[in-house]
């Protein structure tokens, strides 16, 4: 797996539960190292591992230690995505939720999740895949509001969580957490599960329908199949930035790190719409900007960190890239 990420959903319902809480968003933002032009991305994902950072910022601005709890009450309700479409067109809340465990990737690469049924109780449990950031306890307390709050929705109030337990230690406001969650919750747990009654699972859905689960199941597919194709790219990016220096990026270098056959990989590339060598060219690009906008290296240097023979050949590409030439855009953006 390449590097965990998570649907553009996540931030884009943080920064409306934001907007809601009258929390100052473009100076979070700012420390982020983003604007919100970037909520507007096109099939945006975004780093899991960004998770610790934004909280932690979120905590610090708003001088609020118990911010996930807080911020949960004003998250939206989960609505548009495929996800919610699946647990409408199924027969059933319960085989609603299992055909969209399928597809947990489409809200994260680090979930993991399953459903777990013991006699008359059964749980949701919410593991963090191996390499993703664990026991957050903001994200743990905001996040189970958005899970309940979306359950509630689709099916019309009937779903009542039994008990919550988190991963993370028991904070010194327990009390406040369970008057906000509505039921008991525990802490200190193996990871995060919300119990409900098993009784859930046979509720009908009004609105199932099997040609529309057809159709939703295979815009689903459609959508991970999608992901997986990009992922072969976040690996060619990878493997590019591994073998920049030593002057042997080729599309058949790359192909044999990754060990496939070159032809392969072409028309793994080819599938989404890209090809070697214009991934080269955008990750040469991106680092030389990187490089002549924020460290004082030389040029000759620039031009072989970038992996290129000779000065001239990288300023004739740079300028083709941006319009100006390595100088002239370095100026601009110390200036």
């Amino acid at each position: 797996m390449s590097e965990l990420k998570d649907a553009g959903v996540q931030i884009r319902l943080a920064y409306q539960a934001m907007i809601s809480a009258g929390i100052d968003v473009a100076k979070l933002f700012t420390k982020l190292g983003i604007d919100e032009s970037y909520l507007d991305t096109a099939n945006l994902r975004t780093p899991h591992k960004a998770q610790p950072l934004f909280w932690g910022l979120l905590e610090e601005q708003t001088k609020d230690p118990d911010i996930g709890l807080h911020l949960g009450q004003h998250l939206p309700i989960f609505k548009g995505q495929v996800i919610e479409y699946l647990f409408l067109s199924s027969p059933t809340f319960g085989e609603g939720l299992r055909r969209s465990l399928n597809y947990q990737r489409l809200i994260s690469d680090a979930a993991d999740s399953n459903l777990v049924i013991e006699h008359d109780a059964c749980f949701i449990q919410v593991v963090t895949a191996a390499d993703g950031a664990k026991n957050i306890r903001h994200f743990n307390e905001c996040f189970a509001q958005g899970v309940i709050g979306f359950f509630k929705s689709i099916t019309d109030d009937a779903f009542i969580p039994e008990y919550i337990e988190f991963e993370h230690d028991e904070p010194i406001n327990a009390d406040e957490v369970k008057r906000i969650l509505g039921c008991d919750v525990k802490f200190g747990g193996e990871d995060n599960r919300i119990y409900f009654s098993s009784s859930l699972l046979e509720r009908r859905s009004p609105h199932a329908e099997p040609e529309l689960l057809a159709l939703h199941e295979q815009f689903a597919s459609d959508q991970l199949a999608r992901l997986e194709k990009e992922d072969v790219v976040i690996k060619v990016n990878k493997i590019i930035a591994e073998l920049l220096d030593s002057g042997e990026v080729t599309l058949e270098s790359v192909a044999e790190r990754l060990e496939i056959k070159p032809r392969s990989l072409r028309t793994k590339l080819s599938d989404v719409e890209t090809n070697f060598n214009q991934i080269l060219a955008d990750f040469r690009y991106n680092l030389a900007r990187r490089l002549l906008a924020k460290t004082n290296e030389s040029i000759d240097e620039i031009v072989y960190l970038t992996g290129f023979s000779e000065p001239s050949t990288f300023y004739r590409a740079f300028k083709r890239w941006s319009g100006m030439t390595p100088i002239e855009y370095r100026k601009s953006k110390k200036s």
